[in-house]
């Protein structure tokens, strides 16, 4: 053995001193040698070697129960979850006073699941002193693992009686979860969730609750209706919509005029409508007037007149929501030679400088009042006002001054 006994053994040293002697001890343990005999070789005390193995104090108080025969055997830990070895690194270095970080560090893991685990398995010593011990720690995270589990309800008949008695009374679970709470505030086995409650009503197998109780919900329904994920939605109109990630590069940098971003304001009721232009790199607002309503029927002749008073080479592309206003976005864009671009669902910001417009507009146009009442004429106005007015994003120029100069340099 190459490993030489340090011969100096009279001072102590520290256990941070014993570095070589500590990855010698675990090379002879793997080789089949036992604790005693690889302390011994090493020279070590026997008790500080079954430190090492065991990462802590005392390994004789704290053994894992033996597991019983006819448990069901615990699969091996995936690397999702923490490893009987990595409970023991964390237990070393707790007793090496390191932080959590550091510990996740090394363990190659997030600090809230070091966090996590050690709040969930640490063991009370006396008063409020904690101590974390890997073996007890592994044998709860056993213990927790088999599925499946039986639901709280049944195993405890007073609750199964209090929620029922509830959804009698048709009071939702939400209520019955929050009212659990005010009448039991001391006792933790009379606490339930509401997705708890809608387990037990809906998931077949439970049998908690009466199938005949969900017919008191305020849907009716005996079993739950899926919403659909925003990326598995249906088509939302019939003809195929281009979206926003195929939109041209030269439109997301600003640099190149004529991409236009649109939107609908509406008044009380979705009864009338004010369309919004703005032009991305300018910030230079146009509005729609609709006066027969913004029904797709109306609203994509209303918007190619519009768009058709710009020059070909500021009419380069258009980005709207998913507005049910642009169903005819096909015949838009055909007869506009402008092509759409769709956001999608859900999300606003990728039209930002159209949604800031809008919210100046409301200073003309309040939430609540009639679109309806305002004329062509009203809407160039409010459009040349906000075109006039100074903008920081523009160097303190205005839309309609910064328009000017790029069809001036166009026709140079």
């Amino acid at each position: 053995m190459d490993f030489q006994i340090r011969r100096n053994r009279t001072v102590a040293q520290g256990r941070k001193k014993l570095i070589h002697e500590r990855e010698q001890y675990f090379r002879l343990v793997d080789q089949g040698y036992s604790s005693k005999e690889a302390s011994r070789l090493v020279g070590v005390n026997e008790r500080t070697g079954r430190e090492w193995r065991n990462g802590r104090d005392a390994p004789d108080r704290f053994r894992p129960p033996a597991r019983s025969s006819g448990r069901t055997p615990v699969p091996v830990a995936s690397g999702r979850y923490l490893s009987q070895s990595e409970r023991l690194h964390i237990a070393d270095r707790l007793r090496d006073r390191a932080s959590l970080r550091v510990i996740a560090a090394e363990l190659g893991r997030s600090p809230s699941t070091i966090s996590r685990e050690i709040r969930r398995n640490r063991t009370l010593v006396r008063g409020n002193q904690y101590r974390y011990e890997p073996h007890v720690a592994q044998s709860r995270t056993d213990a927790r693992r088999p599925r499946p589990k039986p639901g709280k309800m049944s195993l405890n008949p007073r609750l199964r009686d209090y929620v029922q008695h509830g959804l009698d009374r048709r009071w939702s679970p939400e209520q019955i979860s929050h009212q659990l709470r005010r009448d039991f505030p001391d006792d933790p086995e009379m606490r339930v969730t509401h997705e708890t409650i809608y387990q037990a009503l809906y998931v077949q197998g439970r049998g908690e609750l009466r199938r005949e109780l969900a017919q008191a919900l305020r849907t009716g329904r005996a079993r739950r209706k899926p919403h659909r994920q925003s990326d598995k939605r249906r088509p939302r109109f019939t003809a195929p919509m281009v979206v926003i990630s195929d939109r041209p590069a030269e439109a997301e940098d600003r640099a190149v005029p004529g991409h236009w971003e649109g939107d609908c304001i509406v008044g009380p009721g979705h009864r009338s409508a004010t369309g919004t232009l703005v032009e991305r790199s300018t910030r230079f607002l146009m509005l729609v007037h609709l006066p027969d309503g913004h029904r797709a029927e109306h609203f994509h002749q209303a918007l190619t007149d519009t768009v058709k008073q710009l020059p070909p080479h500021l009419r380069r592309s258009l980005t709207w929501d998913q507005g049910n206003e642009m169903a005819a976005h096909q015949v838009f864009s055909t007869a506009s030679d402008m092509p759409v671009y769709f956001c999608n669902p859900g999300s606003p910001w990728q039209r930002g400088s159209n949604e800031n417009t809008n919210g100046l507009l409301r200073q003309h146009f309040p939430k609540g009042t009639d679109l309806a009442v305002h004329t062509r004429e009203d809407l160039d106005t409010v459009a040349a006002e906000l075109n006039s007015r100074p903008r920081k994003t523009l160097g303190w120029e205005t839309p309609a001054e910064r328009l000017s100069k790029l069809l001036a340099t166009t026709r140079q």
